[in-house]
């Protein structure tokens, strides 16, 4: 980024200003600000009076333009090539350092990764201040903490605790290359690996996994990074970790836990008294001091990707930050996403995996209703949404403890269709899918998932119908269906948001959503996954992937088919379904990434997407292909092509908004994002066309 001059301040019309520091006393500041050409440096003079707060990373207020806005100090120089007398810095917010030098690197990577701007990176990097904790960190003193103590200290405890090296391997013993991945990091290695963990619960799930790899950095002396997906996973690896390490060792970053929990946690983080971050997303940019370790848990994961511009993904955040501090990596999951095997397969990371013998004593027994030994039995199991296989298992299944049963949709009927001509229902308002919320009362009327608006009165348009059919069954509807089938035993729901973290021992039915699994204390004694095909049919490129993934989850969380585990999978059988049967997440990524690179698609490619009017998604992309051509590089093109809505229309999405997709290698992407960011600022500093939204490596544009 390039210092800038500052419009609207000419020097013979400003009175002399205040005297200024006489070390460094020139400051570059990023003004917080999403307008792209804006995402730059400006130079601003540091009054002497603000010489000792002004430091690199502290908040500040400027003059801009008139206007006082927040920005972040990010360095002092001796002099500035502005041209000009510079504007004095208004005010130094605080002087805690909230931005340190390891995080402002990663953050500009971020931003040049997905072409974004500095500042939307920071939004998401650094909480909302909270002053009062401010003023006791700076009163404590976050350099008081002798070094040497600490860490003599520190030792002493990992052995009380049984985090000692010798004492590392655990869980990890039944992995090949576990316990030398383990030992390689306690030594103060940095080695990479892409984990695929057998069970889902008990002392050899997967938080035990994680925090075993978290001690074995801690021994060494450095700190670690885990993100997870939402506050459930949260919780478990919280209590996980708290069995291996002192509690005061680890800092939690959760926006769900409010903002002054998160700022005290960022900063003891910030001061060292704290060495492990674990969080969601956000928690990728925590401040830990001599990181050793970054791991994510379940990647593939939506909930992984920032829902705000750039869109970024906790995993690439992870990655290049593994790449920046030299860091020890760690991909976890009971199923591995195509982007993990890619850096499999480029040798860049290694596969920790079970062996055969371990993986057939762990998992449960998977039953697919498709299979030709299954259709003998049962010649409707093709057709019906609980076959005979799945209904036998249930009511067996009840007489040991629990029984999940995974459905794909929320709701009672999330989805109506003409009875007559099994056309969707639409809103006559809105043009949005109708569906049922209840069973009984006003919820069972008719209404519009988009606008909530009731259609007591609807007529299908295409034929005139009046009569509604479930072109879905959900959460709510299969739970009731469940009751009348087996009567007297408990059924728990859990989707929406009344999703339930844990369950116990007891017998019950436990019907949920997809990625809503709540945990058995003992794990279930069988798990019925509805809905297969319907997961399996959905218009995306990760749909089987994604399928896999929720599978794979849930039948981790079944008991050993040694101890009567069971899964029932309802759905054709498929690759898919194969990859579950076989209990081999690691050989149905590989087939599905060679089925990418054949067709050249991520993660064999990456992609930017561009979505707006078609006037302004033309000229921008016009202008992009014009300036990579002058440099020799041409990109693969699809589109313009209009944008299917999957919500309401909103003055950020309009039913006449288009879609370009831009394709590019992997060699040729710090070209193309240098082009593609540089061209946005320039439109959008020209004001030449109307807002657009620039994407890159977005999961669900195709």
């Amino acid at each position: 980024m390039q210092p800038s001059l500052l419009q609207g301040f000419p020097s013979t019309a400003r009175p002399a200003g205040p005297q200024l520091a006489r070390h460094l006393p020139v400051a570059r500041v990023l003004v917080e600000s999403s307008l792209p050409h804006l995402d730059r440096l400006f130079d601003y003079g540091i009054p002497d009076t603000l010489d000792h707060a002004a430091m690199p990373g502290v908040r500040v207020k400027v003059k801009f333009n008139g206007q006082d806005l927040s920005g972040f100090l990010m360095e002092r120089v001796a002099a500035s090539d502005a041209g000009h007398t510079l504007v004095p810095l208004a005010k130094v917010v605080s002087p805690v350092s909230v931005l340190t030098p390891a995080v402002r690197e990663l953050v500009a990577s971020v931003a040049a990764r997905y072409a974004g701007t500095v500042s939307d990176v920071l939004r998401v990097a650094v909480p909302p201040r909270v002053a009062k904790l401010e003023k006791e960190f700076v009163a404590e003193g976050p350099d008081a903490p002798a070094a040497p103590e600490q860490a003599e200290q520190r030792d002493a405890t990992q052995v009380q605790t049984g985090a000692a090296p010798a004492n590392l391997p655990g869980a990890w013993a039944a992995y090949h290359n576990g316990q030398a991945f383990l030992h390689h990091l306690a030594g103060g290695g940095s080695p990479r690996a892409v984990l695929n963990p057998l069970q889902g619960y008990g002392p050899a799930g997967w938080p035990r996994l994680l925090a075993e790899a978290v001690a074995a950095a801690y021994a060494s002396g450095r700190g670690a990074v885990v993100v997870v997906p939402d506050y459930r996973d949260l919780d478990r690896l919280e209590e996980a970790l708290h069995g291996l390490l002192p509690e005061d060792a680890v800092a939690r970053l959760a926006a769900d836990d409010g903002p002054t929990p998160r700022y005290r946690n960022f900063l003891r983080l910030l001061a060292g008294t704290a060495r492990v971050a674990i969080g969601t997303r956000s928690a990728a940019f925590a401040p830990v001091r001599d990181l050793g370790l970054v791991a994510c848990w379940d990647d593939g994961d939506d909930l992984h990707i920032e829902q705000r511009a750039p869109y970024a993904h906790a995993r690439e955040v992870l990655l290049l930050r593994a790449e920046q501090e030299d860091a020890a990596c760690l991909l976890a999951g009971h199923s591995r996403s195509t982007e993990a095997q890619r850096l499999v397969e480029a040798g860049w990371a290694r596969a920790v995996e079970a062996g055969r013998p371990e993986v057939r004593r762990t998992v449960p027994r998977i039953v697919n209703t498709a299979d030709s030994f299954e259709q003998e039995r049962d010649p409707l199991a093709r057709i019906a949404r609980l076959p005979g296989a799945a209904w036998r298992a249930a009511k067996e299944g009840l007489e040991r403890g629990p029984v999940l049963v995974q459905v794909a949709r929320a709701g009672y009927a999330p989805s109506l269709a003409c009875e007559m001509c099994r056309e969707p229902a639409r809103c006559g308002s809105c043009q949005g899918p109708l569906a049922v919320a209840g069973a009984s009362g006003t919820s069972a009327m008719p209404q519009c998932r988009w606008c909530s608006t009731p259609a007591p009165d609807w007529h299908c348009v295409h034929c005139g119908g009046r009569r509604l059919r479930k072109g879905a069954t959900g959460v709510i509807r299969t739970a009731e269906e469940l009751g009348r089938a087996f009567p007297g035993k408990t059924v728990v729901t859990s989707s929406g948001d009344q999703v339930k973290a844990v369950v116990g021992p007891g017998k019950a039915l436990v019907v949920a959503t997809v990625g809503a699994e709540p945990v058995a204390d003992g794990g279930y004694a069988a798990a019925l996954l509805l809905d297969g095909d319907s997961l399996l049919r959905r218009e995306t490129l990760r749909a089987g992937e994604d399928t896999v993934r929720r599978w794979f989850n849930a039948a981790a969380l079944v008991r050993p088919a040694a101890d009567g585990g069971l899964v029932v999978v309802t759905a054709a059988d498929t690759a898919a379904v194969g990859a579950l049967l076989r209990w081999d997440p690691a050989g149905y990524a590989e087939r599905e990434l060679s089925l990418r690179m054949e067709l050249q698609l991520p993660p064999a490619v990456r992609i930017a997407s561009v979505t707006g009017p078609r006037a302004a998604v033309e000229h921008y992309t016009g202008a992009v292909a014009a300036e990579l051509a002058s440099g020799g590089i041409t990109l693969r093109a699809a589109g313009p092509a209009p944008v299917v809505l999957s919500g309401p229309p909103s003055p950020r999405r309009s039913a006449e908004d288009v879609r370009t997709l831009l394709f590019f290698p992997y060699g040729q992407a710090p070209a193309v994002t240098r082009v593609l960011r540089v061209t946005r600022a320039a439109v959008a500093a020209k004001r030449s066309s109307e807002p657009f939204q620039l994407r890159l490596d977005g999961i669900d544009v195709l």
